[in-house]
C-alpha cells in the first residue's frame, strides 16, 4: 500500500473547521430550567452534578440530546418523517456546535416475554448463522434456530401470468425454531379459573372477578353476556357443555351487539391476549398481583424452558447445541466460543467473540443470553446498551449516560470509568448524569445545577475542573468528600428470619440468619446474588414489605397526590365542607374541564412536524371547571391545593380549619423522603428517576408489615440526601421495624448494624456468604473485595 508523505514543512494555519469545539447551550427553560446557559467542550468527558430534582435530565436530555435527535430526524423527507415519532423543539434560545447524540439511558428493555439477551444484542443472530453453518446435523437455515419463527408448511395451487396463463401446484416449507407447545415463550401458564369469575353467578349478575372487567363494560362483560352463545341469567355453574366451550374457548366470531359489530372470543384466549402477553415486571401492581393469584407458571414439559422445538436442540456444534450455549454464563461461552477454529466462519466467530468480550468487561459476565430482558434492572439494562457501543468506529459523537454506575460494586466502578474514558479518547463528547464521587473524579469538566431541587433549582451553580468544585461552596462541592463513620455501638437484634438451602439463581445452598430489629445490608459484586438472596429466598407474607427497582407507572395525567392516593381524602374533604360529589374535585373525573378533558393544555396534531401543546384557555391550565373552582375549603380552591410543594400542603392541612389527618400523615411520609419541594399536581412523567424512587418509598411506608426490604434506595440520590435516607432508616428501625437493604453505598454500609456479603465473585463464581457480621469486623477482616473497598473508604 502505498503512502503520501507530506511536501510542506511549514505548519498550516488552523483550520476553521478546528474552531466548532463547543456546545453552546443559551436560554434553555425546559421543566425547571431558568435560562441555563453553559459551554461545553467537545471530545472530553463532562459529568453533570446536583441534588435530585436540580435540572440535570432536563438539561443534557430533555434539552442537548434532544435537539440533536430532532435535527437529525429533520434530514428525513417529510414522507419519511411521517412514519418516526414527533419530537418538539426543546424550550431553548441558542443550540450550537451540536453533534450526533447516542442515548443510552436506564429506560427497562423490552418487556415482551420473547425478549431475551440474546435478542437484545447481536449475540442471538450471530449465534444462530454459526449453528446454521456448523450444527450437526444440518436442521436448516438460522430461522431454523429462531424461538420467534414458527415452522410453515403450505401446499396449494398458484395462477402464474407469463405469456399463457399456467396454474401450478407449489408447496411452501419454512423451518422455524419455536417450541410449539410454549410457542417459544419458554413456559406454559395454568390458569385458576376460580379467580376469573364466580360460578355461581350469572353473567348479568355479574360474574367476573378480573380487574377493569365492570359489568357495564362494552368491550368486555357485555360482549359475552349480549352475544346469543350463551344464556346471561343462567349461573355459571348451570352452562351446558356446548355452552362452557363456547364461553372458555371459542375461536374469535363477529357478533352484533345493540347493532355494533363486536368480535366474541373465549374467556380462555382473551385472558391470555390481555393479561399473558406482557411481561410480569412490566405489569401494573394491582395487575401483577392478580396475575399471579390466576395463573402459575411452569417449565415448558417439551422444551424444558428452552424455548426451542427438538430438532433446533439435535444439532450440535463440539457437543453443544444452541440451547446451551444460550443458558451459559457469558463469559464460559467466550471460552467455547475461543475454541471453535474453523476457518470458513472465521468473521463471525470473531465478530461474536468480540461481542460476548465486551458483556464481560462491561461487567456482565455473568449474564446468560436466554435471561429475559424484562428482568434485568435499570443498571444492567444501561450496561446492555452500550455494548454495541464499545466496538463502534464512530467518533465525533456525543454519548449520553444517565448514571451508568447504578447497581455497580465500588469494585465495578473502576471498570465502567476506563470505558467512559476509552469513548472519550476516541475522540467522543461524553456527557454523564452521575453522583457517585468515584465518576466525578474523572471528569475533565463539571457542570454543577441547584442550589435546591424543583422550582428551587434550574440554575448553574458552578463550571469548571473537579477541585474547583471541591473548593466551590456547592452542596455537591461540599458533600464531595464526605465519609459516613463507622457505628460506635450497633443495635442488637431482637430475632432471626432463617433462610434455608437458597438456591434461586446462582445461590448455592445459602443458609443465613437474617437477624431483626435492625439494619440489615446485604451486599456484593454485581450479580453475586444479592437480590435472588433478599427477593428470592426471603419467605412472602410475614409482613414483609418489598420495595423494588421497577419503575413508577402513570401518564400524564398521574402526580404524586393521585400516586401516593392523597387526592382521596383531599376529594373527600372539600366535598364535605361544600356539601357536592368528591368526584367533582378529580380532573379525571367529573370535574375536568370540558374543553381540555382536565389535562390542562390542549395538544394539536401537526402531522409530519411536532405536535404543540399549548395552555387550555378555558380553564388556562388549572384542569378544572370554573365551577368547581368557586368550591372552597380553608380559604383555597381545588387547583390552588394541587400547585402547593409538600412542604406548602403540609403545614395547610395539618392545622387550623384545613386540618385533615389523612392527609397530613401521607404529606408527611413524602416529606420524610426528601420530596418536600415536590408539587402535588406535577406529572409523574417529569419526576427524575431518584424522585420516582422516593415517591414509590414513601408510600410503601403506609404498608403494614414488620419487615421493609429495600432494592438500592440510593438510586439517583445526590450525596446530601444519602445523609436523609439513613436518618430515614434509622427512624424505620427505631420505631420497631426491620430493615434489610440490597446496597453498594459504603456510606449505608458503613451505618448498617450487620452486613451480608456474596460473592467472591458474580455468576456461577458467586452465590455463596463470604462474610457475616458488623461493618467494623468487615473493615478489620478485609477478606472480601467488599471489605477492601470499605475500609477504603472510612479511612479516607
Amino acid at each position: 500500500m502505498s503512502k503520501a508523505t507530506p511536501t510542506d514543512p511549514q505548519s498550516p494555519a488552523p483550520h476553521a473547521a478546528d474552531s466548532h469545539d463547543l456546545i453552546r447551550v443559551h436560554g434553555a427553560r425546559e421543566n425547571n430550567l431558568k435560562d441555563v446557559s453553559i459551554e461545553i467542550p467537545k471530545r472530553r468527558l463532562t459529568v453533570f452534578t446536583g441534588v435530585s430534582g436540580s435540572g440535570k435530565s432536563s438539561l443534557v436530555f430533555n434539552t442537548i440530546a434532544a435537539e440533536s435527535q430532532r435535527m437529525i430526524n429533520e434530514t428525513y423527507s417529510t414522507f419519511v418523517q411521517g412514519f418516526m415519532p414527533t419530537l418538539a423543539r426543546p424550550e431553548v434560545d441558542v443550540l450550537d456546535g451540536l453533534t450526533t447524540a447516542i442515548i443510552v439511558d436506564q429506560q427497562r428493555l423490552g418487556a415482551d416475554p420473547r425478549s431475551t439477551v440474546g435478542t437484545a444484542t447481536d449475540a442471538n443472530a450471530m449465534l444462530r448463522i454459526l449453528f446454521s453453518r456448523l450444527g450437526q446435523p444440518h436442521i436448516g437455515s438460522p430461522n431454523a434456530f429462531s424461538f420467534n419463527v414458527p415452522s410453515v408448511r403450505a401446499s396449494g395451487a398458484i395462477t402464474v401470468e407469463r405469456g399463457a396463463k399456467k396454474t401450478q401446484v407449489q408447496t411452501f416449507t419454512r423451518t422455524g425454531g419455536m417450541c410449539t407447545r410454549c410457542e417459544g415463550r419458554g413456559a406454559v401458564s395454568d390458569i385458576d379459573l376460580t379467580q376469573l369469575y364466580d360460578d355461581s353467578k350469572s353473567l348479568a349478575e355479574g360474574a367476573f372477578t378480573i380487574p377493569g372487567w365492570k359489568s357495564d363494560s362494552f368491550f368486555t362483560v357485555r360482549v359475552y353476556a349480549e352475544s346469543g352463545l350463551l344464556d346471561p341469567d343462567k349461573p355459571i355453574r348451570d352452562f351446558t357443555r356446548k355452552e362452557m366451550q363456547d364461553f372458555l374457548y371459542r375461536e374469535p366470531i363477529k357478533v352484533k351487539v345493540e347493532g355494533v359489530n363486536l368480535t366474541y372470543e373465549g374467556l380462555i384466549p382473551k385472558f391470555q391476549k390481555s393479561f399473558l402477553s406482557k411481561e410480569r415486571e412490566a405489569m401494573q401492581p394491582h395487575i401483577r398481583e392478580f396475575v399471579d393469584r390466576a395463573v402459575t407458571f411452569t417449565a415448558c414439559p417439551e422444551c424444558g424452558g428452552t424455548r426451542l422445538s427438538e430438532a433446533a436442540r439435535s444439532s450440535r456444534i463440539k457437543g453443544v447445541n444452541i440451547a446451551e450455549a444460550c443458558a451459559m454464563q457469558i463469559s464460559d461461552l467466550a471460552e467455547w466460543v475461543r475454541g471453535l477454529d474453523e476457518p470458513s466462519v472465521a468473521p463471525l466467530l470473531a465478530t461474536l467473540l468480540r461481542t460476548l468480550e465486551s458483556f464481560v468487561e462491561i461487567g456482565l459476565g455473568y449474564l446468560s443470553l436466554e435471561r429475559p430482558s424484562g428482568t434485568l434492572s435499570g443498571g444492567e439494562a444501561q450496561r446492555v446498551k452500550m455494548i454495541r457501543h464499545l466496538g463502534s468506529s464512530l467518533t465525533d459523537t456525543t454519548y449520553v449516560f444517565d448514571e451508568p454506575t447504578i447497581g455497580l460494586h465500588p469494585h465495578d466502578i473502576q471498570r465502567m470509568n476506563t470505558l467512559l474514558r476509552r469513548l472519550r479518547d476516541k475522540g467522543n463528547t461524553v456527557l454523564v448524569v452521575e453522583h457517585k464521587p468515584e465518576m466525578i473524579a474523572i471528569a475533565d469538566h463539571v457542570v454543577d445545577l441547584g442550589p435546591g431541587a424543583g422550582t428551587a433549582g434550574g440554575s448553574v451553580c458552578f463550571e469548571g475542573t473537579v477541585e474547583g468544585l471541591r473548593a466551590s461552596g456547592t452542596v455537591t462541592g461540599r458533600h464531595l468528600d464526605d465519609r459516613a463513620a463507622l457505628k460506635e455501638t450497633v443495635r442488637t437484634p431482637t430475632g432471626r428470619l432463617e433462610i434455608r438451602g437458597a438456591r434461586a439463581n446462582n445461590l448455592r445452598d445459602v443458609d443465613v440468619d437474617v437477624p431483626l430489629g435492625v439494619l440489615t445490608v446485604v451486599t456484593g459484586v454485581a450479580g453475586s446474588g444479592k437480590s435472588s438472596l433478599v427477593h428470592g429466598s426471603i419467605p412472602k407474607g410475614a409482613g414483609v414489605v418489598s420495595i423494588d427497582q421497577s419503575g413508577i407507572r402513570g401518564s400524564r395525567r398521574s402526580n404524586p397526590a393521585t400516586y401516593t392516593g392523597l387526592l382521596d381524602p383531599i376529594r373527600k374533604a372539600f366535598a364535605k365542607a361544600n356539601g357536592v360529589k368528591p368526584a367533582l374535585f378529580s380532573a379525571n373525573s367529573e370535574g375536568a374541564c370540558p374543553s381540555c378533558n382536565g389535562a390542562g393544555v390542549i395538544y394539536t396534531d401537526l402531522g409530519m412536524m411536532a405536535g404543540v401543546a399549548a395552555p387550555c384557555e378555558e380553564c388556562d391550565g388549572k384542569r378544572f371547571q370554573a365551577s368547581v373552582l368557586e368550591h372552597r375549603f380553608g380559604g383555597r380552591d381545588i387547583s390552588e391545593v394541587l400547585a402547593m410543594s409538600v412542604s406548602e400542603a403540609g403545614e395547610f392541612f395539618g392545622a387550623g380549619e384545613a386540618r385533615t389527618p389523612a392527609a397530613h400523615a401521607v404529606l408527611g411520609r413524602l416529606a420524610d423522603v426528601g420530596l418536600g419541594y415536590l408539587s402535588l399536581g406535577q406529572p409523574l412523567t417529569t419526576l427524575s428517576g431518584g424522585e420516582r424512587q422516593r415517591l414509590k418509598l414513601a408510600t410503601h411506608m403506609a404498608d403494614q408489615g414488620g419487615v421493609y426490604v429495600l432494592d438500592e434506595p440510593t438510586t439517583g440520590l445526590h450525596l446530601a440526601d444519602v445523609e436523609q435516607l439513613l436518618g430515614l432508616l434509622d427512624r424505620l428501625v427505631d420505631s420497631g421495624k426491620s430493615v434489610i437493604v440490597i446496597e453498594h453505598h459504603q456510606a449505608v454500609m458503613a451505618h448498617a448494624d450487620w452486613i451480608i456479603d456474596l460473592g467472591p465473585g458474580a455468576g456461577h463464581d458467586g452465590g455463596r456468604i463470604v462474610f457475616e457480621g458488623t461493618p467494623a469486623d468487615l473493615v478489620a477482616a478485609r477478606s472480601t473485595v467488599t471489605g477492601e473497598h470499605l475500609a477504603g473508604y472510612v479511612s479516607a
